[in-house]
């Protein structure tokens, strides 16, 4: 079915309306479902991740889940307390620490690293890989300040950009590595 010049500039006009409208908002999803877009966080105990590493603790002490599950997990207050209870009882984290840990409430810490909820991401599988924590979160143990937001953007091209460089790129390059 062939259609009159006059229909053809008719429909012609409203399509290439649509079409717009629907690339502007996959742009506008795409900027808002990554982390680019996250504004700091204000966390509630100014955390020195350079403190700790400083005397010798690793991220996996703190963040063991990374291991064995797709979150890294926060230490449970009473993990903090198991060494802070005698160690550092006067300076004022510790202090607001212990105020947590006196009222048996978790540290309502602000989460940094938000992915869209259509991205699958597993800490297990990337630390047990040989992935290190500094490659996707920077160089924690020189960070005076707490995190308040991400180091690195997590979008889909800088992952791709690590992905194609390993061994198995061809199948970390597959759509459903990522997005189950």
């Amino acid at each position: 079915m062939r259609l009159s010049p006059g229909l053809k500039k008719k429909y012609i006009l409203p399509l290439v309306i649509i079409v717009i409208v629907v690339v502007l908002v996959v742009i506008a999803a795409v900027f808002f479902f990554t982390s680019k877009g996250q504004a700091s966080a204000q966390q509630p105990i100014n955390f020195p991740h350079e403190a700790m590493v400083a005397v010798g603790v690793q991220c996996l002490y703190c963040h063991s889940d990374a291991t064995r599950s797709p979150s890294a997990g926060m230490p449970s207050v009473q993990k903090c307390m198991g060494c802070h209870q005698t160690i550092g009882t006067n300076q004022a984290p510790i202090i607001q620490l212990t105020n947590y840990w006196k009222n048996n409430q978790p540290v309502p810490w602000v989460r940094v690293y938000v992915l869209p909820r259509f991205v699958y991401f597993s800490h297990e599988v990337h630390i047990n890989s040989g992935v290190n924590c500094e490659t996707c979160h920077g160089d924690v143990a020189h960070m005076k300040d707490p995190i308040t937001k991400p180091v690195e953007t997590l979008d889909m091209g800088w992952c791709l950009s690590c992905h194609e460089k390993q061994p198995n790129a061809s199948q970390l390059m597959e759509c459903n590595v990522c997005h189950q």
